[in-house]
């Protein structure tokens, strides 16, 4: 099978994680696919920020619970991430930053890296927190948070597949 189709559908969304910090070089890589992501009219809006810093990791990942209004690591012990915005006065803006997060996790899987994508980066980054970190990182515009594509070893053997539905796909 051919390597890329074979990354496409054996790529699997982790839930528990080493602590180990990925190599830089891999992480680089990652981030590097992501720029590639196709983007309504090139416009390229999404931005990345990565995380590797423990003491920031922990604090974006009590504001993702607060969303919630928990307290738990719905990090999920992942050590570091990539959180992608992107920018709202683009019209393709949504679609743009979610192929962005599809290429980080393909990318991840395929250099031996789990990954996930959580949610609630929109409410995030919307908070004064959020708006705050932007503008100490020199981030100025009207960016939405997309995601957070969360990275490291998984603690345990990725799940089998779940059976693709019947009616996935109709031709005419």
């Amino acid at each position: 099978m051919n390597e890329t189709l074979k990354t496409l559908i054996e790529r699997r969304s982790c839930r528990r994680y080493k602590p180990d910090l990925i190599p830089q070089e891999t992480l680089d890589q990652i981030l590097e696919a992501g720029t590639y992501a196709a983007t309504g009219m090139g416009k390229q809006s999404p931005i990345m920020i990565a995380v590797t810093d423990k003491e920031t990791r922990d604090k974006l990942s009590r504001l993702n619970a607060a969303v919630m209004g928990s307290t738990g690591d719905l990090f999920y012990g992942a050590p570091e991430l990539i959180i992608v915005l992107a920018d709202r006065s683009v019209g393709t803006y949504l679609y743009d930053g979610s192929l962005v997060m599809g290429n980080l996790m393909n990318a991840a899987h395929a250099l031996g890296i789990a990954s996930c994508w959580i949610h609630r980066a929109k409410e995030e980054f919307d908070s004064e927190e959020g708006k705050a970190l932007l503008r100490s990182l020199g981030i100025e515009g009207d960016y939405e948070g997309i995601g957070h594509c969360i990275l490291g070893y998984a603690a345990d053997e990725p799940k089998a597949a779940a059976p693709r539905k019947a009616n996935y796909i109709y031709r005419i």
